[in-house]
């Protein structure tokens, strides 16, 4: 029965990334797994802009509707990747070049198995990380865990020099 609905939902994920009606829509990671006798599937979406509350529930929509002749018992869950989607692929690590992240990692490097700092891509198998003490270069065989990391504060910064823009142009202009 799990794995009627596993291939199911396999075969649907990538039915949905392929419809014209989910142009742009990115499957970060999914997982079905047996939970007290039901199957338990989860999916982790993201989208040009991000995942919102709309998107989220179409996809869900679209996922029972189609699983609905499957006859076994199963709860879905359809999330965002949010603001600290996580980076899986190795594609993601170029992808997010540039953006801040944290890194958990199953070895000890330079004294931490967790970094931060600005991702810079991927040198062939290791993921390079800006740090404020340098370079740092982390195995992706030994990269456990790895996000974008969101800091409000960043925000409210760029968001008050925008304000301080507009207001000295506002001046200047004479308005």
């Amino acid at each position: 029965m799990k794995g009627d609905i596993a291939a199911a939902f396999e075969r649907e994920l990538d039915a949905v990334v392929h419809d014209k009606a989910f142009v742009g829509l990115e499957i970060v990671q999914h997982r079905a797994r047996l939970v007290r006798g039901a199957t338990e599937l989860r999916v982790t979406i993201d989208a040009a802009g991000g995942a919102d509350l709309a998107l989220c529930e179409r996809v869900a929509g679209r996922l029972n509707s189609s699983l609905g002749g499957v006859s076994a018992d199963y709860s879905l869950e359809v999330e965002s990747a949010g603001l600290d989607r996580p980076l899986v692929r190795p594609k993601d690590y170029q992808r997010f070049a540039g953006e801040r992240v944290r890194i958990v990692t199953s070895l000890t490097v330079n004294g931490s198995k967790t970094h931060r700092g600005v991702l810079r891509g991927l040198r062939g198998e290791t993921a390079v990380l800006e740090t404020e003490r340098g370079e740092l270069l982390l195995p992706m065989a030994a990269i456990r865990s790895a996000n974008l990391e969101y800091d409000v504060r960043l925000d409210l910064q760029r968001d008050k020099q925008q304000r301080k823009q507009l207001h000295g142009n506002d001046r200047t202009h004479g308005i």
